[in-house]
């Protein structure tokens, strides 16, 4: 089984709070690293440090997807706060989903949220990463 990680962090997070928030997330779902096919988040992202230190120790491919096409997603936890200060009401949700080219039926996790020892959030959501000719 394949899988999407939809990632989501306050501003300069350390990349301890990420992965701990990654590894708990892939624990309570029963699934590991081998299980991540990628990850995705929004462009505003695209400079965040632990993200990048992230996916560079993990050999993982990464997406980004602006706060429009994220915004474009329908998903289970919109949050006022994410739509205020990026511009849509989701990424961890709406990022999975969109890299993972599917619907709510296949996210496996839904936004999950850790507070580091550093005081930021940071947000895991998993989406199953379906073969092309695999059907629902």
């Amino acid at each position: 089984m394949q899988v999407i990680l939809g990632l989501g962090c306050d501003r300069n997070t350390s990349f301890k709070t990420l992965e701990t928030a990654i590894n708990q997330a892939l624990l309570s779902t029963k699934l590991k690293e081998k299980n991540v096919a990628g990850v995705a988040t929004i462009d505003k992202k695209n400079d965040e440090q632990a993200i990048l230190q992230l996916v560079e120790k993990q050999k993982w491919p990464i997406l980004f997807f602006n706060a429009e096409q994220l915004a474009k997603v329908p998903v289970p936890n919109p949050s006022e706060v994410v739509l205020k200060y990026m511009g849509t009401p989701a990424v961890s949700e709406a990022a999975a989903l969109l890299a993972a080219e599917t619907t709510m039926d296949d996210l496996l996790l839904e936004k999950y949220k850790y507070l580091g020892e550093d005081g930021k959030n940071a947000t895991v959501s998993i989406a199953l990463l379906r073969e092309k000719n695999e059907t629902r």
